[in-house]
């Protein structure tokens, strides 16, 4: 069956964020919700992740975790299947809790701001959901790790790390003056103008600098199977492309001028196109408007005759 790829290594950063089946709630009560945060502790506990941020809405989660281990789909496997056990015991059901696989969001901890970014997103999560109301301070909703970044360390979980995220937002120490103004910062991004910063987050598969996502695709293109499937398999098939046409218009002399001027059906581009089909998995749709050769049936063609 299909699936999407996961890349784990040391020290990787996910946005974590999965929905209840057929968008079902996944928290009955605040009990549940106890329950979940109990059962995160007890993985981060086994696994030694840490945990930047999260936010328990009523039919979906948002974690935001650091894995010091490779670790990240053993970890999930044992959060959610033991969630559910415990869910479904408590409220004398059974089956499936969770719809299909989680996403993870691969995020850059280069403290470039992406981090603090993706954190800002979870945290402002009831708001966006209007789960308070707009006079109502965000710390109000307290199924968030908003709330304990207000607090002092002693009481939060040891789990939790808040550091970084301060050192993000200029933050220099983990002080009631320190608190104050990361509050501060946050309500103010609340009423601010973020459907172009949080787009990445909410549909993309990485979030950070040109150089981690090249990082990335490299480990993708590695670990990459037949079964996989997802934006950052496309994204690496189309690398692997480029890479490809690149050595063959140097190994010819040729320049994207050259490519431009040949003819649809010149030879060059045919193996080309030949190549590109047998070494990777970017479309024949693709192809074709890449290496200007008209159109998809036209390169059908081409490469049946030759």
């Amino acid at each position: 069956m299909a699936r999407k790829l996961r890349v784990e290594y040391p020290g990787a950063i996910y946005h974590v964020m999965n929905r209840g089946d057929r968008r079902e709630a996944i928290f009955h009560d605040d009990q549940d919700r106890q329950d979940f945060t109990k059962t995160l502790k007890e993985a981060c506990d086994k696994t030694q992740w840490a945990v930047h941020a999260f936010c328990w809405m009523p039919n979906h989660f948002h974690l935001v975790l650091e894995t010091p281990q490779a670790n990240l789909v053993e970890g999930m496997k044992w959060l959610l299947g033991t969630y559910t056990s415990r869910f479904n015991r408590r409220h004398k059901l059974f089956g499936h809790l969770f719809s299909g696989r989680y996403k993870a969001l691969m995020v850059d901890g280069s403290g470039n701001g992406y981090l603090k970014s993706v954190c800002d997103y979870v945290h402002l999560n009831p708001a966006r959901a209007k789960l308070i109301g707009p006079e109502e301070r965000l710390e109000t909703y307290c199924w968030s790790s908003y709330p304990l970044y207000l607090t002092d360390r002693t009481a939060r979980p040891h789990w939790l790390c808040v550091e970084r995220v301060l050192g993000e937002s200029g933050i220099p120490k983990d002080t009631p003056a320190g608190r104050q103004q990361f509050a501060a910062q946050v309500e103010a991004r609340r009423h601010s103008e973020l459907e172009d910063e949080f787009k990445p987050i909410r549909s993309g598969w990485c979030l950070g600098s040109e150089q981690f996502r090249k990082e990335l695709l490299e480990q993708v293109s590695e670990r990459r199977g037949l079964w996989h499937f997802g934006p950052e398999i496309q994204e690496s098939a189309g690398d692997k492309a480029e890479r490809l046409i690149a050595a063959e218009l140097k190994s010819k002399g040729f320049s994207e001028q050259h490519l431009e001027a040949l003819p649809k059906g010149h030879t060059f581009k045919v193996i080309l196109a030949a190549r590109l089909r047998a070494e990777t998995t970017v479309t024949l749709s693709w192809i074709a408007n890449r290496l200007r050769m008209g159109t998809r049936g036209h390169l059908t063609h081409l490469l049946y005759w030759q």
